[in-house]
Protein backbone atom coordinates (compact mmCIF):
# COMPACT_ATOMS: atom_id res chain seq x y z
CA UNK A 1 0.00 0.00 0.00
CA UNK A 2 1.41 3.41 -0.90
CA UNK A 3 0.83 6.74 0.81
CA UNK A 4 -1.43 8.18 -1.87
CA UNK A 5 -4.75 9.89 -1.17
CA UNK A 6 -6.44 7.23 -3.30
CA UNK A 7 -6.14 4.54 -0.63
CA UNK A 8 -9.38 2.73 0.02
CA UNK A 9 -11.36 4.46 -2.72
CA UNK A 10 -11.83 1.50 -5.01
CA UNK A 11 -15.25 0.73 -3.51
CA UNK A 12 -17.29 3.80 -4.43
CA UNK A 13 -20.52 2.14 -5.54
CA UNK A 14 -23.62 3.30 -3.65
CA UNK A 15 -24.24 0.95 -0.70
CA UNK A 16 -27.60 -0.54 0.16
CA UNK A 17 -29.20 0.78 3.33
CA UNK A 18 -28.40 0.41 6.16
CA UNK A 19 -25.00 -0.53 4.72
CA UNK A 20 -23.30 -3.04 2.50
CA UNK A 21 -21.49 -6.15 3.78
CA UNK A 22 -19.63 -8.19 1.21
CA UNK A 23 -17.66 -11.41 1.45
CA UNK A 24 -13.92 -10.93 0.96
CA UNK A 25 -12.81 -14.52 0.59
CA UNK A 26 -14.09 -17.04 3.13
CA UNK A 27 -12.52 -15.47 6.22
CA UNK A 28 -13.23 -11.76 5.85
CA UNK A 29 -16.08 -9.31 5.32
CA UNK A 30 -15.86 -5.92 3.62
CA UNK A 31 -18.18 -3.42 5.29
CA UNK A 32 -19.33 -0.23 3.55
CA UNK A 33 -21.26 2.05 5.95
CA UNK A 34 -24.35 3.83 4.56
CA UNK A 35 -22.65 7.15 5.26
CA UNK A 36 -18.93 7.76 5.07
CA UNK A 37 -19.13 9.84 8.26
CA UNK A 38 -20.09 6.69 10.19
CA UNK A 39 -16.84 4.92 9.32
CA UNK A 40 -14.95 5.93 12.45
CA UNK A 41 -17.98 5.19 14.63
CA UNK A 42 -18.05 1.66 13.21
CA UNK A 43 -14.34 1.15 13.81
CA UNK A 44 -14.68 2.39 17.39
CA UNK A 45 -17.57 -0.01 18.02
CA UNK A 46 -15.52 -2.93 16.68
CA UNK A 47 -12.53 -2.30 18.94
CA UNK A 48 -14.05 -4.72 21.45
CA UNK A 49 -13.54 -7.49 18.86
CA UNK A 50 -16.89 -9.31 18.81
CA UNK A 51 -16.78 -13.11 18.87
CA UNK A 52 -15.38 -14.40 15.59
CA UNK A 53 -13.53 -11.17 14.71
CA UNK A 54 -9.73 -11.27 14.80
CA UNK A 55 -8.83 -7.99 13.06
CA UNK A 56 -10.39 -4.75 11.84
CA UNK A 57 -8.70 -2.77 9.06
CA UNK A 58 -10.28 0.61 8.19
CA UNK A 59 -9.70 2.35 4.86
CA UNK A 60 -11.06 5.58 3.40
CA UNK A 61 -14.60 4.30 2.84
CA UNK A 62 -14.60 0.67 3.95
CA UNK A 63 -13.71 -1.57 6.88
CA UNK A 64 -12.22 -5.02 6.31
CA UNK A 65 -13.21 -7.40 9.12
CA UNK A 66 -11.04 -10.53 9.34
CA UNK A 67 -12.72 -13.61 10.79
CA UNK A 68 -11.44 -16.46 12.93
CA UNK A 69 -12.94 -19.06 10.56
CA UNK A 70 -15.42 -19.39 7.68
CA UNK A 71 -18.03 -20.56 10.20
CA UNK A 72 -17.93 -17.13 11.86
CA UNK A 73 -19.00 -15.33 8.68
CA UNK A 74 -22.77 -15.51 9.12
CA UNK A 75 -22.90 -14.75 12.88
CA UNK A 76 -20.53 -11.80 12.42
CA UNK A 77 -22.48 -10.59 9.40
CA UNK A 78 -25.64 -10.47 11.53
CA UNK A 79 -23.81 -8.55 14.28
CA UNK A 80 -22.45 -6.09 11.73
CA UNK A 81 -25.88 -5.59 10.17
CA UNK A 82 -27.38 -4.78 13.56
CA UNK A 83 -24.48 -2.47 14.37
CA UNK A 84 -24.80 -0.60 11.08
CA UNK A 85 -28.54 -0.21 11.55
CA UNK A 86 -27.97 1.22 15.02
CA UNK A 87 -25.31 3.65 13.83
CA UNK A 88 -27.40 4.78 10.88
CA UNK A 89 -30.30 5.58 13.19
CA UNK A 90 -28.22 7.32 15.85
CA UNK A 91 -28.08 11.13 15.88
CA UNK A 92 -24.78 12.55 14.68
CA UNK A 93 -23.95 15.89 16.24
CA UNK A 94 -21.22 18.03 17.69
CA UNK A 95 -18.47 17.22 15.18
CA UNK A 96 -18.63 18.36 11.53
CA UNK A 97 -16.91 15.12 10.56
CA UNK A 98 -19.57 12.95 12.14
CA UNK A 99 -18.46 12.55 15.75
CA UNK A 100 -20.91 12.04 18.57
CA UNK A 101 -19.94 15.03 20.67
CA UNK A 102 -18.37 12.91 23.41
CA UNK A 103 -14.75 12.84 22.21
CA UNK A 104 -11.82 13.43 24.48
CA UNK A 105 -9.61 16.44 23.82
CA UNK A 106 -7.67 16.33 20.54
CA UNK A 107 -4.12 14.99 20.47
CA UNK A 108 -1.88 18.05 20.10
CA UNK A 109 1.02 17.75 17.66
CA UNK A 110 3.65 20.50 18.01
CA UNK A 111 4.95 21.55 14.60
CA UNK A 112 7.78 23.66 13.23
CA UNK A 113 6.46 24.91 9.91
CA UNK A 114 9.76 24.53 8.10
CA UNK A 115 8.80 22.06 5.35
CA UNK A 116 10.53 22.59 2.03
CA UNK A 117 7.23 22.47 0.12
CA UNK A 118 5.54 25.10 2.30
CA UNK A 119 6.01 28.04 -0.10
CA UNK A 120 4.78 26.02 -3.09
CA UNK A 121 1.77 24.67 -1.18
CA UNK A 122 0.80 28.17 -0.05
CA UNK A 123 1.04 29.38 -3.65
CA UNK A 124 -1.12 26.48 -4.88
CA UNK A 125 -3.80 27.44 -2.36
CA UNK A 126 -3.55 31.17 -2.99
CA UNK A 127 -2.43 31.79 0.59
CA UNK A 128 0.51 33.37 2.33
CA UNK A 129 2.65 31.01 4.40
CA UNK A 130 1.22 32.58 7.57
CA UNK A 131 -2.34 32.04 6.33
CA UNK A 132 -1.58 28.41 5.49
CA UNK A 133 -0.17 27.81 8.97
CA UNK A 134 -3.20 29.49 10.55
CA UNK A 135 -5.59 27.28 8.62
CA UNK A 136 -3.62 24.11 9.34
CA UNK A 137 -3.48 24.80 13.08
CA UNK A 138 -7.00 26.23 13.26
CA UNK A 139 -8.73 23.02 12.16
CA UNK A 140 -9.47 20.03 14.38
CA UNK A 141 -8.48 17.11 12.17
CA UNK A 142 -9.74 13.57 12.55
CA UNK A 143 -8.07 10.33 11.53
CA UNK A 144 -10.28 8.70 8.89
CA UNK A 145 -8.09 5.60 8.61
CA UNK A 146 -4.51 4.42 8.95
CA UNK A 147 -2.27 2.78 6.40
CA UNK A 148 0.93 2.91 4.33
CA UNK A 149 3.09 2.44 7.46
CA UNK A 150 2.38 1.67 11.14
CA UNK A 151 1.21 4.88 12.80
CA UNK A 152 0.52 6.75 9.54
CA UNK A 153 -2.93 8.30 9.96
CA UNK A 154 -4.89 9.93 7.14
CA UNK A 155 -6.29 13.07 8.79
CA UNK A 156 -9.33 14.96 7.48
CA UNK A 157 -10.42 18.48 8.34
CA UNK A 158 -14.09 19.50 8.41
CA UNK A 159 -13.93 21.71 5.30
CA UNK A 160 -11.07 19.99 3.38
CA UNK A 161 -9.95 23.43 2.24
CA UNK A 162 -6.23 22.52 2.37
CA UNK A 163 -6.51 20.15 -0.58
CA UNK A 164 -3.39 19.96 -2.74
CA UNK A 165 -2.11 17.24 -5.09
CA UNK A 166 0.78 14.93 -4.38
CA UNK A 167 4.16 15.96 -5.72
CA UNK A 168 4.78 15.14 -9.37
CA UNK A 169 7.81 13.13 -8.25
CA UNK A 170 8.03 11.24 -4.97
CA UNK A 171 11.01 11.58 -2.67
CA UNK A 172 13.13 8.51 -1.99
CA UNK A 173 13.39 9.33 1.73
CA UNK A 174 11.22 11.48 3.99
CA UNK A 175 12.35 11.77 7.62
CA UNK A 176 10.25 10.63 10.56
CA UNK A 177 8.16 13.48 11.92
CA UNK A 178 7.56 15.18 8.58
CA UNK A 179 4.15 16.88 8.51
CA UNK A 180 2.52 16.77 5.10
CA UNK A 181 -0.53 17.46 2.94
CA UNK A 182 -1.93 15.59 -0.08
CA UNK A 183 -5.31 14.88 -1.62
CA UNK A 184 -7.34 16.56 1.10
CA UNK A 185 -5.52 14.79 3.94
CA UNK A 186 -2.79 15.78 6.36
CA UNK A 187 -0.42 13.26 7.94
CA UNK A 188 2.77 12.83 9.93
CA UNK A 189 5.34 10.34 8.66
CA UNK A 190 5.98 8.01 11.62
CA UNK A 191 9.29 6.72 10.26
CA UNK A 192 11.79 7.43 7.49
CA UNK A 193 10.30 6.26 4.22
CA UNK A 194 9.72 7.18 0.57
CA UNK A 195 6.69 9.33 -0.16
CA UNK A 196 5.09 11.86 -2.43
CA UNK A 197 3.18 14.14 -0.07
CA UNK A 198 3.82 17.89 0.18
CA UNK A 199 6.03 18.62 3.21
CA UNK A 200 4.99 21.64 5.26
CA UNK A 201 6.62 21.06 8.65
CA UNK A 202 8.23 18.75 11.18
CA UNK A 203 7.42 17.45 14.66
CA UNK A 204 9.52 15.72 17.32
CA UNK A 205 6.50 13.77 18.55
CA UNK A 206 6.76 9.97 18.22
CA UNK A 207 3.77 8.70 16.26
CA UNK A 208 4.59 4.98 16.55
CA UNK A 209 6.24 3.36 19.59
CA UNK A 210 6.11 -0.41 20.11
CA UNK A 211 6.66 0.10 23.84
CA UNK A 212 3.52 2.25 24.11
CA UNK A 213 0.01 0.84 24.57
CA UNK A 214 -1.37 1.28 21.99
CA UNK A 215 1.75 1.82 19.84
CA UNK A 216 -0.01 4.28 17.49
CA UNK A 217 -0.55 7.77 18.87
CA UNK A 218 -3.17 8.40 16.17
CA UNK A 219 -5.77 5.77 15.23
CA UNK A 220 -9.01 5.82 13.27
CA UNK A 221 -11.33 8.27 15.01
CA UNK A 222 -8.57 10.15 16.87
CA UNK A 223 -8.95 13.93 16.74
CA UNK A 224 -5.78 15.93 16.15
CA UNK A 225 -4.83 19.58 16.44
CA UNK A 226 -1.53 20.90 15.12
CA UNK A 227 0.23 23.57 17.19
CA UNK A 228 2.68 26.07 15.74
CA UNK A 229 5.54 26.01 18.25
CA UNK A 230 7.31 28.95 16.56
CA UNK A 231 4.31 31.26 16.70
CA UNK A 232 3.98 31.98 13.01
CA UNK A 233 7.67 32.61 12.45
CA UNK A 234 7.36 31.18 8.96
Amino acid sequence: MNDSDSAGTQFRSAPREPGDIRAAGDCALLVIPPQRDLLTELVAALRTRPAGVVDVLPAAETVLVTLSSPAAAEPVRKQLSALLAGLAGAPVAGDPLGGNGSRTDPVEIPVRYDGEDLPEVAALLGLTRAELITQHTGAVWRCAFAGFAPGFGYLESPDRRLTVPRRAQSRTAIPAGAVALAGGYSAVYPRRSPGGWQLIGTTDLTLWDVDRDPPALVRAGTRVQFVDIEGGAA
